[in-house]
């Protein structure tokens, strides 16, 4: 039963490295459908390793921000709390 964990951990092992990066589902595909070739799963996780981590944004709305002037950031009117420098405004 161990061995059989270990083995699954192993195949997967390129979708885990890609788990929080921007292409994660094709890396998934390629692992899933072609990583018993053992071409496959080399490819998968070398697209793994080189692929750029998913960002995310936070739109503001233009007109309604002012700028901070401690880290350089707009920040909505209303706002208490600065996301950049880390501290109340």
């Amino acid at each position: 039963m161990t061995f059989l964990f270990v083995a699954v951990l192993l195949y997967f092992l390129p979708t885990i490295i890609g788990h929080g990066k921007r292409d994660a589902t094709g890396i998934f595909l390629v692992n899933l459908l072609f990583g018993w070739t053992g071409i496959g799963w080399f490819i998968a996780l070398l697209w793994a390793c080189a692929s750029e981590p998913r960002v995310s944004t936070v739109l503001v709305p233009a007109g309604s921000s002012r700028y901070f002037c401690r880290c350089g950031a707009l920040e909505p009117v209303g706002a208490h709390f600065c996301w950049a420098y880390g501290r109340r405004v």
